[in-house]
């Protein structure tokens, strides 16, 4: 793609947190260069979309070709029906409405979805799912989130015929960080990939032009763009951006 080319905008989710930079200690947006550099080296053009009212979703919809779905602190379990697991992050009901609204524009208008870690969950609790809330409970062991920011690899099998597996092959070795994962899942979605243990680790909608989410960090793996390729690919096709 040339420099003259018009690129596809693809717009990701931020935090919204307390953060200390320099002489300043203050509320910020932000999200993980490593999100944007996926985008960018996968040929499109990155648009971060912070937490705000979500009656500006639809609005900022009509600006994208693209939505990934980043990582973060977990859904607000009142969402999916349950109450707080001990080790359920304080919910963050900001970022919860934000990318809800997000999410149910961008699947009304056929927009291409990449959901990541967090993203997935969205997803599915956002069309009727719910969620493991500690995953150690269920699967007996805590490889899928180590702690102290030490990301895990974990192996999945890919379902064939999913449009994962046209992306990524039948196996993917997967950076995950994640103490929740996907139970029942929601309306429309697949699962697409499964860990040794049984977790899902991926989900698709077969009836989207490309909805695609998975619970391990793309991001963290660069030299590997399939997904982020694919994404802005379903951008570009949509929107008709190539020239």
């Amino acid at each position: 793609m040339s420099g003259s080319e018009v690129r596809p905008v693809i717009g990701l989710t931020t935090y919204l947190e307390q953060s200390v930079t320099g002489v300043w200690d203050v509320q910020a947006s932000f999200l993980p260069r490593i999100y944007v550099d996926g985008v960018t080296a996968a040929g499109g053009v990155a648009a971060l979309l912070p937490p705000q009212p979500p009656e500006g979703a639809e609005q900022m919809l009509d600006r994208l070709d693209g939505l990934v779905l980043t990582g973060g602190k977990d859904l607000d379990p009142a969402s999916y029906g349950q109450r707080p697991h001990p080790l359920t992050d304080e919910p963050r009901h900001d970022r919860d409405a934000w990318e809800r609204a997000l999410l149910d524009g961008a699947l009304a208008r056929d927009l291409p979805v990449l959901g990541i870690c967090r993203g997935a969950q969205v997803l599915n609790v956002a069309l009727g799912g719910t969620l493991h809330q500690h995953l150690p409970d269920v699967v007996g062991h805590p490889r899928h989130q180590l702690g102290d920011a030490t990301f895990s690899t974990t192996s999945a099998t890919v379902v064939a015929g999913t449009r994962l597996a046209t992306i990524v092959g039948d196996a993917v070795d997967g950076q995950c960080y994640h103490h929740q994962g996907l139970d029942r899942l929601g309306d429309g979605l697949v699962a697409a990939a499964r860990a040794d243990d049984g977790t899902v680790e991926a989900v698709e909608m077969p009836a989207a032009t490309f909805v695609v989410a998975v619970q391990w960090h793309p991001e963290e793996t660069l030299d590997d763009l399939r997904l982020f390729a694919a994404l802005v690919g379903a951008a570009a096709d949509r929107s008709g951006v190539r020239t």
